[in-house]
């Protein structure tokens, strides 16, 4: 599956989407391939902070459990909730339905930071 252009990435495998105020993150495809089959999706309430850099949940697989990081600070707006009874989404469509929290951003220099499209493909072609 191709990268989307439209989003920035971490070096951890989310996807940031800013838009109408608010940045949208979820994980890529790469990431949800190498987890295989998502079971639990574990994500911050509505109101709480987040910090670049740092885990805002969590995401367990058959495979493995691993932490949810953010690429930029900022207060969630929104939630998935979808995910809490369907966690395979993230397997189907992660670039979409399986998007994961919105986010009103502090900075939105933070999103500069992060990797194009072009440089994340070229980081999981490794």
């Amino acid at each position: 599956m191709p990268v989307p252009a439209d989003r920035r990435y971490t070096k951890t495998h989310e996807w940031h989407l800013p838009a109408d105020g608010l940045v949208t993150i979820g994980i890529t495809q790469f990431a949800a391939d190498e987890l295989t089959d998502i079971t639990y999706v574990e994500l911050p309430k509505i109101g709480q902070t987040i910090q670049a850099g740092a885990p805002f949940g969590e995401i367990e697989s058959v495979k493995a459990t691993g932490d949810l990081n953010s690429g930029v600070s900022g207060t969630v707006k929104e939630i998935n909730e979808n995910l809490a009874g369907a966690p395979e989404l993230v397997n189907s469509d992660p670039f979409g339905a399986a998007w994961m929290i919105k986010v009103a951003i502090d900075n939105p220099a933070e999103l500069d930071a992060l990797l194009s499209a072009e440089d994340y493909e070229r980081m999981i072609a490794g």
